[in-house]
């Protein structure tokens, strides 16, 4: 099973300041209500260290790989949960300057495995809130 959760924002503010705000992970306590600790290199193959906050759930520690980079483009990870197969998820940022100063934030997670429909009933509107959330703080960072 596959089921995909994606939102998006336009941001009035340049791709390349979006892009030092998405990586400085290091700054992401002070602004992100979603993912609220991150750490590792964001290079290909490195394990990250990701902690999400779900609205009405504890904390979630994640530690995914790094799929792809490209820089002030794009970059994913993929993390899972129990046994391949089980659910595992590729969560991805997007930046699409759509003109000049102005960017559109694509921001989204694939979720595949025989635990997906269960899972997502149980966190899927709270998941997808989350991602809205951390989008609109995005946007207020960088526009101010």
């Amino acid at each position: 099973m596959m089921k995909t959760i994606q939102t998006e924002t336009i941001i009035a503010s340049p791709q390349d300041k979006i892009w030092k705000l998405l990586t400085d992970f290091n700054g992401y306590g002070d602004w992100n209500p979603f993912i609220i600790k991150i750490s590792g290199d964001l290079k290909v193959g490195s394990t990250l260290h990701v902690t999400m906050s779900i609205e009405g759930r504890d904390p979630a520690a994640l530690q995914p790989k790094v799929l792809s980079v490209v820089e002030k483009e794009k970059f994913c990870w993929r993390g899972r949960l129990g046994i391949p197969g089980m659910f595992q998820g590729t969560h991805y940022f997007t930046l699409e300057e759509i003109e000049t100063g102005k960017t559109r934030f694509i921001h989204g997670e694939i979720f595949k495995g025989f635990m997906v429909g269960i899972i997502l009933r149980r966190i899927g509107k709270q998941t997808l809130d989350g991602f809205e959330k951390m989008n609109q703080a995005l946007k207020e960072k960088a526009e101010n």
